[in-house]
């Protein structure tokens, strides 16, 4: 079976971090989104059509033309008019029935199996805590009866968890739907045209993610790294100490007197140390630099992140180049113990994290003695003067 992969829109909840990076390649435990439900389709599928948009050129580069051994084609989306335009866009290139599956999404256990194993048209259901952000299913024997786009008043915690498998009247209807309220070509609303004559509801209870919010690659990257089994690969002083399970990957260099206590990823080119604590969660990315008397928890450090003297990063993701000046300290917690709010697109959103700490855009430099308060939001190239203590996102 084929399956389409949509991976065209930008992720504007997921700015500063899509500024030069399109959603798709945000890295979930060393690893691009994207391709994390790439390799968890791939048993089930023949072949992968990526439709890309935002920076399409870069998700073909990483991707390639085969993930798992079965091969990947990519068309263009030229104008990012919704996920039914998205998906009418790749169906002129596979054959009915076939998987539709967000680019975004993070799931485990067979519930692809079972999709695939079932008659189109089919979509995934699971249940989450808030179903308002979510096109919202009622379902009885099986089978689809209503689905609501983000209702104020949910009628149930069951949601569209955005896995689907489409058969040629669903294809059909997807090219006939209006626009929606938001301007958009929804492929639910096809779904919706189709419920007389029979959509099955595939139900799933084990982990899914739908990685909106920056906050979601922790959430995403605690749950890959459970998974995660020692690998030393690279260059490790013989002073280092490693605690639970760690990746060094070759070209990495962990120097005198650091500890690394796992689950914790450093990526090839990284540098760690001297006497840094990575720990936790942390993921260094490729030619980024912990340095001296540096801690780092529970982080995500992008490609040449550079914290190199007597810093601490708390739940936190750092985008590429950002330079911390010595002394910069970041802080992840509340003093009530709240979950910590993040302004994104001008509201605040609540992590629903007790610990969160801050989202640094590409190339952001603090100057030393940098102090960054929970929840805060610097843009891509924002600079801090020596000494500096930010409360508020600019």
């Amino acid at each position: 079976m084929e399956a389409v992969v949509l991976a065209a829109g930008r992720g504007t909840r997921m700015g500063p971090l899509t500024d030069r990076i399109p959603k798709p390649l945000l890295p979930v435990a060393g690893q691009p989104l994207l391709k994390h439900i790439l390799t968890q389709a791939a048993p089930v599928v023949d072949r992968f059509v990526i439709v890309v948009g935002y920076e399409g050129d870069r998700i073909r580069q990483s991707i390639g033309d085969e993930v798992e051994s079965v091969p990947v084609a990519y068309v263009e989306q030229p104008e990012q008019r919704g996920t039914a335009d998205a998906v009418v866009v790749a169906s002129e290139t596979v054959e009915a029935p076939f998987l539709v599956l967000n680019g975004d999404v993070l799931v485990e256990g067979d519930v692809l199996h079972r999709l695939v194993d079932t008659t189109a048209p089919a979509l995934v259901g699971t249940t989450v805590d808030d179903p308002t952000q979510y096109g919202v299913l009622s379902v009885e024997d099986g089978r689809l009866v209503d689905i609501v786009e983000k209702p104020a008043d949910p009628p149930s915690n069951l949601i569209n968890a955005g896995l689907y498998l489409v058969d040629a009247g669903l294809a059909d209807a997807l090219a006939a739907v209006d626009e929606s309220a938001r301007g958009e070509l929804e492929l639910t609303d096809a779904i919706a045209q189709r419920i007389e004559s029979g959509v099955r509801v595939i139900a799933h209870d084990e982990y899914w993610l739908d990685v909106g919010y920056p906050w979601d690659l922790l959430g995403a990257t605690e749950v890959v790294l459970d998974q995660l089994e020692t690998r030393l690969e690279g260059d490790l002083h013989p002073s280092a100490s490693i605690e639970g399970p760690v990746v060094v990957e070759a070209g990495a260099t962990v120097e005198a007197g650091s500890t690394l206590r796992g689950p914790v990823v450093i990526a090839s080119g990284a540098t760690v140390g001297p006497h840094a604590y990575v720990r936790d969660g942390a993921v260094i990315g490729p030619d980024a630099t912990v340095g001296h008397a540096t801690e780092v928890k529970a982080s995500i450090l992008m490609r040449e992140a550079t914290a190199s003297h007597l810093s601490y990063i708390g739940d936190s993701i750092l985008g590429m180049g950002v330079n911390l000046g010595a002394g910069t300290t970041v802080a992840n917690l509340r003093h009530d113990g709240a979950s910590v709010k993040v302004p994104i697109k001008g509201a605040l959103r609540d992590t629903g994290r007790r610990k969160f700490g801050v989202i640094l855009g590409h190339e952001v430099h603090t100057g030393i003695n940098t102090s960054l308060n929970a929840g805060l939001v610097l843009p891509s190239e924002a600079t801090t003067k020596p000494g500096s203590v930010v409360l508020r996102s600019p």
